[in-house]
Formats: structure tokens, C-alpha cells, sequence
């Protein structure tokens, strides 16, 4: 009987493969394990066993396996359900969630590489003259890359011309598997086994006298390994010996001294675990008590605490009790930024139970991480941004998702296109987890649900400590630049309020959500602003480097001192960004440290945290950032929080633009005076009655949400509506024209009045590259299934057509 097996390819590719297994495979494989398999004339692909079974493909000849990558499963059959479910949710391939769920150091690629056959005579006059050079090559080079040959030939395709000297036996032609993950390997140091008898011991010191730096390296050691038992390795000797590592190399090429190395985990984190007792007062003990009761009849709670109510303390009390019945914690954060300030909380608390797993970390710390949670060994706690939902838990029992209105929980590039907080739902029922989210700010959504009894609802409304809210004032800057009461783009009143804080010793946040020293660069002459030749937008200023750039695609161009257009040099900036503001402050507080966080001062692994330590440390006297400060960031110092300009917040072209500015700022307001005194909050704005403002001073999320529910309702947005946002992108601006308008026409046949565009974004061309855009809007009473079946019905038509192959159609499923 054939065996067979299904496998999941690392491909956009709409099936799963069918291969053949050898008998004796056979009997090894399990569904989970990678496998290597040939797919296309030349490749090689790692692939994951999703079903084993002993039907043949009935349209192809199943290809056989090249070899079997592992001894156990590196995928779990709960995570395979959570694919499945993942493409089919989100419109796209198995292939592409493979590749967002296995870091890429398990999906091994291979390289076709030729050899010369040494086993053969070869008659060289039996060669064609592009055979010959192939042949001439391999003498020099025992093995060359088909890329190489194709180099040498200048030709694309070579596989005829390889299939005759492989007929002719003059080749041989394997894949080479490139295995990305390396163990990390310490050096260590130690005293060569003669030396262990005393009289050899001896002669050695005696033989060293003449060689001071040798000797005392020698006696260093002695005293080192006498001190402890673990192993030392050679930057710690040369530390403590001050001798270079040519000594301690001399001493090793003498055979005196002998190296070996030590395989280290990366996930190692040298933390002091505090024994400790969460006190929760009255307030959190009966939140803590609600979510419990929640969790027995509903599987989802939606906790809706102020900021600083004590949320994180009742995660901890949550976390401890799963802890204790030997299962697994998922907590799920928005930001990496986030990540610093709470992994180091509750390292004090766990200790090694928790790991963290994150973009920023490095492939081979990727690997390892996900070992530890599909072995157990470490990891009772995951903390991570939305990729970690992927992990392979063996015995998930709670998940928290902080910050639960984030937008960043959603992924938009590339496929799957999830959005995490939803995905965690499913997450927690096929693993019978709990699943708590967490938020000062609950989305829309996520508060509609609860309110129609989907979710339970638990509500804490007094900050820890009976820490009164902050006092939130609306400065209206358009009467104060009439009064001329303005200093560059600061009011009187920020900057007196800035005055007093920092001079009773306390810090200040300034928030503004655009980085760069300014956005647009204006010739006064002409009106002419620079351009980016890739992308339908201004080019930004930036100081730090004297550049003007391009935050779609990253052009750079120096920063221009006449005019591009007209040669005038009369030039002025339009706008600022927190750049300007960086600059404008050690003009005016030039006896005070100012500090900037946005994604040009976050670049680095550890860039987030050094400037939040530096700041909780009091190095930093102002911080101002981007919308990475207003995420649930603990500085207990702050007591001045001020929002340079709420204007550009609220008119965003966007149907959540409102909901977004009221999120945005009550939590950037959260920061500040979360101790005894009370803190205080400036929103400088030239609308100060805009009614999203007016929520915000007396923050009224009630009020906020019964209001956007409203308005969701009239214009058929969700929750009420459901989206699903159709993306064309193509180079030829007729054909992405075309394309679109052809597609909109087939889906009106089925969906009628609910298809809305196309039409193209506010920036319609990106890295040159031109976009348009089609919403479908899906009414309560629709079926999302059937509406999915006829958009992939009309896709399907769309893809057969030949002059619409080079536009690229991007689906994407609930895109806010």
C-alpha cells in the first residue's frame, strides 16, 4: 500500500501538495513534522505534514519526499486548526500563515548546485561548446550554483542544456540545504589535564617566570577557579587578569591552557526573583472576583479600567492562579515599546517562567523561544507583540490582551492580514483558554459585544491608591497666536505650567504624533515643495541629519537651500514634527535634559529601553514622542502631560478617526500624576469645542461611545457593518484603472448597493507603484461566508484574464 502525505508549503499557493512517503518514512512521520520536498522544476522547500493518508493525487504524479527534517512534531494539531482557520477568516493562502507562524530559521531553502562526476571518463569532443565551458568551470570550481552557470552562459534558462550533461554523465546535480539556526557557543577556558599532578604544576610556574603575562594569567585562574566552580570563560579571565587575548592564545597554542566551548541560551535572563504578594484593594479584589465568575459561563471578558486603576495587578493575580494549575499565560502586547517596562515587572515576580518573543529579537533567539513552548522546558509565560499568537502552547490556559483597542494588534503587511485581538478569541476556544482583554479605552467593537452579552463586562473606575484623575484643560492656540501669546509652538500656558512642574523637581511629556523636524518645505516665491519621485507625497524635513525624506518608501535627498523649481532661497518649513519640537525646547529650557522617542530614536534592540530607563530614572527631564508614549507606560514622576496639537488626530480621513483621537488622548493623559498629587493635562487645539475634546477633558466613554455608535449606524460601519477592503496595485496607472473598475462591476452583480469605490487612497501611489481601492460593506443580515465564496468567485474570473496578470489584487478582511 502507498503511502501518502498533504503538505503545507511555504508558498502563496491556494492547496496543500500531495507527496509519497517510503514505507520505512512512513512509519516515522507524524502530522506537525517538516519535511524536505522538490516543487517545481528546481526547488527544494521545507513543508509541514498536515494530513497522512493512502489516496494518490488524481490530477498529478505525486513527487516522493527528499528527507524528513525532524524526530518530533515543531507544529501542534491545535496550531494547524488555527491556520486553517486563519486563511480561511482572512481570505488567504496555508502558505502564507506558515510563513508568518514558523520563524523563518525552520523553513531551510535549497540552492540546486552542480558537481563533476568523478566516477566517469568523459570525452571531451563528445561536448557542445556551452556544455565544454560548463565542464572547463567545474575543473576550476568542484561545485557551482545553477545561477552561477546562468551567469557564465548569459543565458535564463539552463535546465535543457544541464538534463544533457547530467544523459551524458559528465554532471551530477543535487540541493543544498541551508540551515539558517545556529547554537549559541561560549568560549571557555580551563587548565590542560597534565597539569592536575602537582610536580608538572610546579615546573610550569617555575618555566613562566620569565613570562610575567603568562604567569599572572596562570595564578589568575587559580584563584578564580577557587573562588567558584563554574566554568570561566576567556572574557572573563582576560577581564581579570588584564592580560589581551593574544596571552591567553600563546597559552593555549603551548597546550598549557585548553579551550572548549559551551552551547548558552539566548532566552537567559539573569533577573532576582522577590518573593511576593499582590495586594489588591477593595477595588481590584472584586474586579478579580467578577472576571473569575465571568470566566466560568464566558470564555471572554472585557475588563474596561481607567488608567491607572491597578489592571496590571490583577494580570498578575490572574497569571499566578494559571501558573498554579501547570498551564500557560499568553500575555499580548501593541507595542515592543510596552514590552520593557513589563517584562522586567514580571521577571521579579517569575523569574525564568517568562519569555519573550518579539520582532526585535533575532532570528536564533526566535527559534528558541518557540522550542521552549513546544517543549515545555521554559515559557509558563509568553509575553509578545501580535506575532506570539502563533506559538505552539501545549496547555494554554489564559490569555491577556493589554491595551485591547490597539491598532497595532493589526497586521497589514504582508499576509495574513489578522488582526490578533479577534484572532485570540478563536485562539481561546479551540485551546478551552481563558481570554481577558484589558483596556482604559475598549474599542468599539470589543464594548458592543459586551454590551449584546457576547463578552463579560467588568468595570474599575477608581485609580489605584484613590489617585484623583488628572485635570485636562483645552488651550485654544488660534485665539492665543490673535494675542500673539505664542513662542514658536508653544502657548503661554503650556509653557508656564512646563516652568512650574520641572522647577518642583517633577517630568514632563509632550506628545506629538508625527516625527521629523517638518513635513512640508515651502518655497515663499513659487509655493514649489519637494516631492518624492516614488510616492504621491512631500518629502520630510529632518535636522539630525540635514535630510529631507520619504516615509512611505525612504528616499533621501540633502536638504535643499534654493528653491528646486524656481532657484529662490527663500525657503520656510510647513508644519513640525517632534524634531522641531526637541529643538525649540532646549532653545527655551536650555538648563534642563530633553529626551526624544520616536521611530528614528527606537532603531536599535535595546533603543526603547534606554530611553524609557533613562526616563524612569530621572535623567530625562521632557520626553516627547510619538504615539508609542501613550500606550500604558507606568512613570510615577510625570505630572505634565501636554498634546501639542490635537487638530491633526481628529481630522484624519478615516471612519474611526474620532474614536482613535479620543483613545489616543485620554491614554496619553493616563501618564500623568499617578501618585498622590494630582497630575495635569494640556491639549493645545484650534476646535477646543469639538465634542471628541470635550468628552476627553471629562472622559466619558459612555457618552463617546453611544455617540460613534450612532454615526457607525447611519454611514454602515462596524460593529454594526461588517468590511472587507479590496487593495489594486499595479505600475501601469490604466491598468490598475481597468482592473479595478472591472472587478467592482462583477462584484455589483451579487452585492449591489453594498460595493462601494473604486477609489483611489489619499496617497495613491507608493514606491511607484499606483493603488485603488474597493470597500464591501457586509449588512448584519448577510452571510460573510457566502459574500467570501462570491468575492473568490469573481476573483477567480478576474485571475484568468490576461491583460489584469500584473495587478496585484490584496484582500483585507475587518482592515481597521
Amino acid at each position: 500500500m502507498n503511502h501518502y502525505i498533504d503538505v503545507i508549503l511555504p508558498l502563496p499557493i491556494p492547496t496543500r501538495f500531495t507527496y509519497q512517503v517510503l514505507e520505512e518514512d512512513a512509519v516515522v512521520l507524524q502530522v506537525g513534522m517538516r519535511v524536505a520536498v522538490p516543487f517545481g522544476k528546481t526547488k527544494v522547500y521545507t513543508g509541514i505534514v498536515a494530513h497522512m493518508h493512502h489516496e494518490a493525487p488524481k490530477v498529478y504524479q505525486a513527487k516522493l519526499i527528499e528527507q524528513l527534517l525532524d524526530e518530533q512534531p515543531v507544529v501542534t494539531p491545535i496550531q494547524l486548526k488555527f491556520w486553517k482557520w486563519i486563511s480561511s477568516y482572512y481570505m488567504c493562502t496555508e502558505g502564507d500563515v506558515l510563513k508568518a507562524a514558523l520563524p523563518s530559521a525552520f523553513l531551510l531553502e535549497s540552492e540546486t548546485v552542480v558537481e563533476l562526476n568523478t566516477k566517469t571518463t568523459i570525452d571531451e569532443a563528445n561536448l557542445t561548446d556551452e556544455e565544454y565551458l560548463v565542464y572547463e568551470a567545474l575543473q576550476r570550481q568542484s561545485v557551482i550554483k545553477i545561477k552561477e552557470i546562468s551567469q557564465l552562459l548569459g543565458k535564463k534558462n539552463v535546465l535543457n542544456l544541464l538534463q544533457k550533461l547530467v544523459a551524458k554523465e559528465v554532471i551530477i546535480v543535487s540541493q543544498e540545504l541551508y540551515k539558517q539556526y545556529k547554537p549559541k557557543l561560549i568560549r571557555y577556558i580551563k587548565l590542560a589535564d597534565i597539569y592536575d599532578d602537582e610536580k608538572e604544576l610546579q615546573a610550569l610556574l617555575e618555566n613562566l617566570n620569565r613570562a610575567p603575562k603568562q604567569s599572572s594569567v596562570i595564578l589568575r585562574l587559580f584563584s578564580l577557579r577557587a573562588k567558584s566552580k563554574k566554568p570561566i570563560n576567556v572574557k572573563e579571565l582576560s577581564k581579570e587578569s588584564g592580560a589581551s587575548a593574544s596571552v591567553i592564545k600563546t597559552l593555549v597554542d603551548k597546550e598549557i591552557l585548553e579551550e572548549y566551548y559551551l552551547q548558552q541560551d539566548r532566552t537567559d535572563q539573569q533577573q532576582e526573583v522577590e518573593k511576593f504578594q499582590v495586594d489588591l484593594n477593595e477595588y481590584q479584589q472584586q474586579a478579580y472576583a467578577e472576571i473569575n465568575e465571568h470566566f466560568e459561563e464566558k470564555k471572554v471578558t472585557l475588563l474596561h479600567g481607567i488608567t491607572s486603576s491597578g489592571k496590571t495587578e490583577i494580570y498578575i493575580q490572574l497569571i499566578k492562579d494559571i501558573i498554579a494549575k501547570g498551564k500557560q499565560v499568553l500575555y499580548l502586547l501593541p507595542e515592543i515599546a510596552l514590552t520593557t517596562q513589563l517584562i522586567s515587572r514580571l521577571q521579579k515576580y517569575f523569574g525564568d517562567d517568562v519569555l519573550v518573543f518579539h520582532s526585535k529579537y533575532s532570528l536564533n533567539e526566535r527559534v528558541e523561544v518557540y522550542k521552549h513552548v513546544l517543549e515545555g522546558t521554559k515559557g509558563k509565560i509568553v509575553i509578545g507583540a501580535r506575532s506570539s499568537i502563533f506559538l505552539p502552547f501545549q496547555k494554554l490556559g489564559l490569555i491577556i490582551v493589554d491595551e485591547s483597542h490597539e491598532t497595532t494588534f493589526k497586521q497589514y503587511d504582508p499576509a495574513p492580514r489578522y488582526q490578533a485581538r479577534d484572532a485570540s478569541v478563536v485562539l481561546a476556544n479551540f485551546t478551552q483558554a481563558n481570554l481577558l482583554l484589558g483596556s482604559a479605552t475598549p474599542s468599539l467593537e470589543s464594548y458592543f459585544n459586551a454590551q449584546h452579552h457576547k463578552y463579560g463586562l467588568v468595570t474599575l473606575n477608581r485609580r489605584y491608591g484613590n489617585v484623583l484623575p488628572p485635570e485636562i484643560e483645552l488651550v485654544d492656540i488660534k485665539d492665543k497666536y490673535k494675542r500673539k501669546l505664542m513662542k514658536g509652538h508653544f502657548s503661554d500656558t503650556l509653557l508656564g505650567e512646563m516652568k512650574n512642574t520641572l522647577l518642583e523637581g517633577k517630568q514632563v511629556i509632550l506628545f506629538q504624533n508625527r516625527r521629523g523636524f517638518s513635513p512640508i518645505l515651502e518655497c515663499n516665491t513659487c509655493g514649489n515643495s519637494p516631492q518624492c519621485p516614488n510616492c504621491d507625497v512631500s518629502l520630510t524635513y529632518h535636522k539630525h541629519n540635514n535630510s529631507l525624506r520619504c516615509h512611505y518608501c525612504g528616499y533621501h535627498m540633502a536638504m535643499q537651500l534654493q528653491c528646486m523649481a524656481c532657484k529662490s532661497t527663500e525657503i520656510s518649513t510647513k508644519g513640525f514634527g517632534t524634531e522641531q519640537i526637541e529643538t525649540e525646547l532646549k532653545s527655551l529650557f536650555p538648563n534642563y535634559k530633553i529626551g526624544r522617542m520616536d521611530l528614528d530614536t527606537t532603531r536599535g534592540k535595546h533603543g526603547y529601553e534606554k530611553i524609557i530607563t533613562a526616563f524612569e530614572q530621572q535623567e530625562i527631564d521632557v520626553l516627547i514622542g510619538t504615539q508609542m508614549l501613550t500606550k500604558g507606560l507606568d512613570f510615577r514622576n510625570v505630572d505634565l502631560v501636554g498634546v501639542m496639537n490635537a487638530d491633526s488626530l481628529l481630522n484624519f480621513p478615516d471612519f474611526r478617526a474620532h474614536e482613535r483621537s479620543f483613545h489616543m488622548l485620554v491614554q496619553v493623559a493616563g501618564r500623568a500624576g499617578r501618585t498622590q498629587q494630582r497630575g495635569k493635562v494640556l491639549i493645545q487645539t484650534y476646535n477646543p469645542n469639538h465634542q471628541i475634546l470635550q468628552q476627553v477633558t471629562t472622559n466619558s466613554y459612555a457618552e463617546m461611545y453611544k455617540e460613534q455608535l450612532q454615526e457607525r449606524h447611519n454611514f454602515k460601519y462596524p460593529p454594526i457593518y461588517r468590511l472587507i477592503k479590496l487593495t489594486f496595485k499595479g505600475r501601469d496607472f490604466n491598468g490598475v484603472n481597468e482592473a479595478s473598475s472591472w472587478f467592482a462591476k462583477g462584484l455589483a452583480q451579487g452585492l449591489k448597493e453594498n460595493v462601494l469605490g473604486p477609489e483611489f487612497p489619499p496617497v495613491a501611489r507608493i514606491r511607484n507603484e499606483y493603488y485603488k481601492n474597493i470597500i464591501i460593506k457586509i449588512p448584519p443580515e448577510h452571510s460573510i461566508s457566502k459574500t467570501k465564496g462570491f468575492i473568490e468567485k469573481v476573483k477567480k474570473t478576474y485571475d484568468s484574464i490576461g491583460s489584469f496578470k500584473k495587478i496585484r489584487v490584496i484582500i483585507n478582511v475587518d482592515p481597521y
